[in-house]
């Protein structure tokens, strides 16, 4: 924008003092009486000079214009093709009640192993819902400085280490990173609920003095601080913020990753989400809901997607990012290509804070503008991983869904990972895009956990049965949709 300045000051500066010359001739003309003597003489000269000045003006403003055109088409050549500049996965991270390593906790998967148990952390003996995607073991070291680790939320503890986990995947060390163009990294990893225990503890500290207050209650309470504090650490100076959409946040920030590499203004991308609900004011707010699964006598049958005996879903903890880099930036440092970003969307149901509108019409379209932003074919989809909680509306709305976009292909399979790790909230998509990509990778899809009485309206033909499936997966295609009605679909590919 720089270099357009100078010529487009100069061509209006031009054009403002042809307009005045012209202005101070009708001037003359009109208003001030000409003739033959002196006064007429001098009016004359006035004009004629000021008729000059205005036609070299008017010739140096043409001039100008055609010198702004000239830079322009510099300029726009030089503008990346957002189609050209591809994006790849060469990282990831998780913390997840599965286990903390993308392998352990995508095998766990296959296996169908649950993560979902009884709530040890706090005492919930009076909650109608005790249970939980609960992490039992978690630990900060030698990933987060012990003085910041005691100050933190989890929520923030979750996602600095899955952060540093997918550079460590990704084969970016530090001394790695220290060779990066720092201005051209970047952090977008956000949280719907943020630190809600740091914040808890303080009003429960302000109950005695302010005096008691953590001072950093404030900053450690807000979605963006996992985000800038992690950038802090890195040294990261690109593109570095969070976004909050509830349950569809990872996906929002994954999509607004890549379209940041797409437009040039970054070469790597930490994105995701982090969420650490579980604690009394989280359960209860969502008791309160009545959005809660209440099968706490077996706990691993309770998040049951698509079932009939489902009866709301069951709340989990952690976080997922990803790694995410230009496909000529990712080959120069030799790394690893996991999958490829192919594209995505955002939409908003515009109807109900809470239920997914009747008719499906805000997931439909963002399904669709998702291939249409990722230019895939809908027959080319043949694997899902829904968003599918286990709630009675929310599931079948999405399989409607999917159903009318895809039109019953017979190769398509659909699973839900919240089956076996509960609803991690904001982190939600952030795992699931690593399920996605592990699919890819691997050729097996993990089961759909707990269907044993499917709804009368789902075909179980398009659903991963209660067992791992192997599927040669063309591109896949994982859905996140929140609270507010804001819904989200993106789209991962084996890398050719």
């Amino acid at each position: 924008m720089a270099a357009v300045a100078g010529p487009l000051c100069t061509w209006l500066v031009a054009a403002c003092l042809s307009a005045a010359c012209d202005a101070e001739e009708y001037k003359h003309k009109h208003c001030c009486p000409g003739g033959s003597g002196a006064g007429g003489g001098v009016m004359l000269g006035q004009r004629r000079r000021l008729g000059a000045r205005r036609r070299g003006l008017a010739r140096s403003g043409m001039a100008m214009a055609v010198a702004l055109q000239a830079e322009r088409s510099v300029i726009e050549k030089k503008k990346p093709d957002i189609k050209q500049r591809r994006v790849v996965v060469t990282g990831m991270g998780v913390v997840t009640p599965l286990g903390h390593d993308p392998d352990v906790f995508y095998n766990n998967l296959l296996d169908g192993v649950s993560g979902i148990s009884e709530i040890e952390r706090f005492d919930c003996s009076n909650f109608p819902t005790r249970i939980a995607g609960e992490i039992k073991s978690f630990s900060t070291d030698g990933w987060v400085v012990p003085k910041l680790a005691k100050r933190m939320d989890k929520f923030m503890l979750y996602l600095i280490t899955a952060g540093k986990k997918a550079l460590e995947n990704g084969g970016l060390t530090e001394e790695l990173r220290n060779e990066l163009d720092k201005t051209r990294c970047g952090v977008l990893i956000g949280s719907a609920m943020g630190g809600m225990k740091v914040f808890n503890d303080a009003i429960e500290a302000l109950r005695v003095s302010y005096k008691k207050m953590n001072p950093f209650c404030v900053p450690f309470a807000t979605t963006n601080m996992g985000s800038a504090i992690l950038a802090m650490d890195l040294g990261w100076m690109g593109p570095n913020y969070s976004i909050s959409t509830a349950c569809a946040t990872s996906n929002f920030c994954i999509l607004n990753a890549a379209n940041h590499i797409r437009r040039g203004e970054a070469d790597v991308m930490l994105c995701g989400g982090s969420d650490a609900p579980l604690i009394p004011i989280g359960l209860g707010g969502f008791v309160a809901c009545r959005a809660l699964s209440q099968r706490n006598s077996d706990p691993t049958k309770a998040s049951r997607p698509w079932d009939m005996g489902r009866d709301g879903f069951v709340m989990g903890e952690g976080a997922g990012v990803l790694v995410l880099e230009e496909l000529e930036h990712a080959k120069e440092r030799g790394a690893t290509i996991y999958a490829e970003f192919l594209g995505g969307s955002f939409t908003c149901d515009a109807y109900h804070m809470t239920e997914p509108h009747p008719e499906g019409r805000g997931i439909t379209l963002c399904i669709e503008k998702a291939l249409a932003d990722a230019g895939v074919a809908r027959e080319e989809i043949n694997y899902v991983n829904a968003h599918a909680t286990s709630t009675q509306a929310g599931d079948l709305k999405e399989y409607e869904a999917i159903v009318r976009c895809f039109r019953q292909n017979p190769q398509l399979r659909v699973n839900s990972t919240k089956s076996m790790t509960g609803h991690l909230i904001g982190a939600a998509g952030g795992i699931e895009a690593v399920a996605s990509i592990q699919a890819i990778r691997t050729g097996w899809v993990h089961p759909n956990l707990n269907l044993e009485n499917p709804e009368d309206t789902v075909d179980v033909g398009i659903l991963v049965g209660s067992q791992k499936e192997r599927c040669e997966v063309k591109v896949a295609l994982s859905n996140s949709f929140g609270f507010g009605g804001h819904n989200s679909s993106i789209l991962f590919a084996p890398f050719k």
